[in-house]
């Protein structure tokens, strides 16, 4: 087959050197995952391959190259990232998306987007009242939620942050535990505590929990409550029945943003009873200020092997459902 190559121009070393990765790394898997050959000839990289193969490295390189002078660290998880994107014509502007700040830890680490989906959904996070995130684990939507909602509640936009999960579990028993519902429910609530803290730092944390500015609880409390002026993120959605899930949406007040997340593909309620994030995300999806956000495999920013674990699981799902139908 005829072979074509393309030159890829870094501009200097010092990019040349972040693109290649240690011990050329970064090359290595762009190389492999596509099938085309590369040598370095001062900043130049010229790439090797059939016109499709080679085209499409071309593109996954001048991405990652916009990513570094854009001051982004590259790793393999992006790099997959980026060809994936590339496959799919969207490789254009990643380094716009990557770029933006959501928010800043309290050492001062800037929280970026790391994908399309995780872009989109931050930004439909801002622009309505109500926005449902759905997706597997590892693609932020807890995290990015709690981001947001700490830079609104620091730009006064609200008052209170409210985080609450339904105290359903995996498959195990909260019976045992000693306490009340709170004190039982509190390691199923250790994800949000860490986050928050990650955010505001411990000592600013703590006072504005005991001020109650911040609240962390099961989705039970909820009820019978008016929440206004208020950032309130449900996590775990999917195992809230429908009675729950609307007995929490009718709780919001005036100046509040509800945001509720969750995994359709984890569902821990007893059989026979209906997901409250599924029955939601069906009937509301029309409503003007509310938006869903379906997030996927490739927004899994956690361990590149998270991405494909996931994928399998997707596939056997969809191979179950095929036997059912």
């Amino acid at each position: 087959m005829e072979q074509t190559k393309i030159v890829i121009d870094a501009g200097n070393m010092d990019d040349l050197q972040k693109l290649l990765g240690t011990f050329d790394e970064n090359l290595n898997i762009i190389t492999g995952e596509l099938g085309v050959s590369a040598t370095v000839d001062g900043v130049k990289l010229k790439i090797t391959g059939t016109e499709e193969e080679a085209s499409l490295a071309g593109r996954v390189l001048e991405g990652i190259l916009k990513l570094i002078r854009a001051g982004e660290s590259v790793d393999k998880s992006r790099i997959v990232y980026c060809i994936e994107l590339a496959r799919e014509g969207n490789i254009d502007g990643i380094e716009q998306v990557m770029s933006g700040v959501v928010a800043v830890t309290a050492r001062g680490k800037q929280i970026k987007c790391k994908t399309l989906g995780q872009k989109k959904y931050v930004d439909a996070i801002k622009k309505n009242t109500v926005v449902f995130g759905v997706g597997p684990a590892g693609t932020g939507k807890t995290y990015l939620a709690v981001c947001l909602a700490v830079s609104a509640f620091k730009g006064k936009q609200v008052e209170k942050i409210i985080l609450t999960r339904p105290a359903v579990e995996a498959g195990e028993k909260l019976g045992f535990l000693p306490g009340d519902l709170q004190t039982k429910v509190d390691p199923y609530l250790r994800p949000l505590y860490d986050a928050l803290q990650e955010m505001f730092g411990l000592e600013t944390y703590a006072k504005l929990m005991e001020k109650g500015v911040i609240e962390v609880a099961p989705l039970a409390y909820m009820r019978g409550r008016t929440l206004s002026n208020a950032f309130i993120i449900l996590d775990e959605a999917q195992n809230a029945t429908v009675e729950q899930m609307k007995m929490f949406l009718t709780r919001m007040g005036d100046g509040s943003k509800v945001v509720v997340t969750g995994d359709v593909t984890q569902i821990d309620l007893p059989e026979g009873k209906k997901s409250g994030l599924k029955h939601a995300v069906s009937i509301l999806k029309n409503i003007e200020g509310i938006e869903t956000v379906m997030l996927t495999a490739k927004d899994v920013v956690r361990h590149p092997l998270v991405m494909q674990i996931v994928r399998a699981y997707e596939r056997e799902t969809a191979k179950e459902d095929r036997k059912k139908r």
